[in-house]
């Protein structure tokens, strides 16, 4: 049987300084092993929980499949060691894995692990051209609600998570996991398997951003990234690069914008136009009409 995806332990809590006997969730964390024809591609330490998205969604953020349809079936099979995911790819994408074999093993969602190449770990993902713009205030009032959709947090306190946050849907899609980076993966294949537009949106992410993140949001189609915590700075470059506007270290108070402020609509004026001044980042091509490509 499969693990569930948090486990009850029994502990001794310390609080204002008196030491009383209690028990809490704490998050499950288990090898997963993503195979291909036969042979497996990355094992990955994951919650065991929405299994199917994280295969889908770690399928389209490494380059495996091209879209969701290319993913004809995932096998959920459990082992001593923990959990196969025996994805059936179509046969161009079978190919493309083939040709592109790497092995690759890491902890709690890391997502860089057995690379063949330093230069890989920093690739430039293809561009984001989405035009939308997004109000400051939404943005900040979404990040702040986003732990009232956090199940599996609330009962651990230790879980990541990624939601798909829209103008008119607000937040729609949330996933969970151990890692910020598998949170984001099964998130990706969520809205992939249910044919959703990430253009019109942004990601809010519970953790700092690192240039994995900003290449997983990049490959989604996704052209705001929202965090509760600072970004990397080669994320930042990264992030310019690719048209991603990173919006971090979010409070109830505001945030930071460190790429393509363009994208967001401040309430004050002046601070707008301080955005716009000659020091910002340079602004994004315009949009066209084009799907994100992988």
């Amino acid at each position: 049987m499969i693990p569930a995806p948090t486990e009850r332990h029994s502990c001794i809590a310390w609080r204002n300084l008196r030491a009383l006997p209690s028990n809490r969730h704490l998050p499950e964390e288990t090898p997963v092993a993503i195979t291909y024809r036969g042979s497996t591609h990355a094992v990955m330490m994951a919650t065991p929980a929405d299994l199917e998205d994280f295969a889908t969604g770690f399928s389209l953020s490494e380059g495996a499949a091209a879209t969701a349809a290319d993913v004809l079936d995932t096998e959920i099979l459990e082992w001593d060691e923990g959990v196969e995911l025996r994805v059936t790819l179509s046969d161009d994408a079978g190919t493309r894995v083939a040709e592109r074999r790497r092995a690759m093993a890491g902890p709690v969602g890391c997502g860089l692990c057995g690379l063949d190449s330093l230069a890989e770990a920093a690739r430039l993902p293809p561009p984001v051209v989405a035009d939308a713009t997004f109000s400051a205030r939404d943005l900040v009032e979404a990040t702040a609600t986003l732990s009232s959709f956090q199940t599996l947090n609330g009962v651990t306190r230790a879980m990541h998570a990624a939601a798909f946050w829209s103008p008119r849907r607000a937040i729609e899609t949330v996933r969970e996991d151990v890692g910020r980076h598998n949170a984001l993966d099964k998130l990706s294949g969520a809205l992939a398997r249910t044919g959703c537009d990430a253009a019109g949106g942004a990601v809010i992410m519970t953790s700092r951003v690192s240039v994995e993140l900003v290449q997983k949001t990049a490959i989604l189609g996704a052209p705001v990234l929202v965090a509760i915590s600072a970004p990397t700075a080669l994320a930042v470059r990264v992030a310019t690069a690719a048209g991603v506007t990173l919006a971090c270290v979010t409070r109830r108070d505001g945030f930071d914008v460190f790429t393509h402020p363009d994208r967001i609509r401040f309430d004050d004026e002046a601070l707008a136009f301080a955005f716009a001044s000659p020091g910002a980042p340079a602004a994004r091509r315009p949009a066209t009409c084009a799907s994100p490509a992988i």
